[in-house]
């Protein structure tokens, strides 16, 4: 899988911290910074490709990341 997206990430050099909250209310602030990411689309299927469990990943926190998982089997 070609990872190069990962190289114009708008986290990059943020420190991670912000992109693993404690709860989906923290997740806010890691949030505003995937909404204005060049490469949010790649880094969100990312994270449903590899069932990344934690974190904020293309502007969704884990319970996000879930639920699409579901509406997209259920549409499939």
């Amino acid at each position: 899988m070609n990872l190069s997206w990962r190289q114009h990430g708008a986290c990059r050099g943020i420190d991670p911290d912000i992109f693993y909250p404690v709860s989906d209310e923290e997740a806010e602030p890691a949030k505003a910074i995937c909404a204005t990411c060049p490469v949010r689309e790649p880094c969100l299927e990312y994270a449903l490709a590899n069932r990344e469990r934690d974190g904020v990943w293309g502007g969704a926190t884990e319970r996000e990341r879930r639920r699409l998982i579901r509406q997209r089997r259920k549409s499939a």
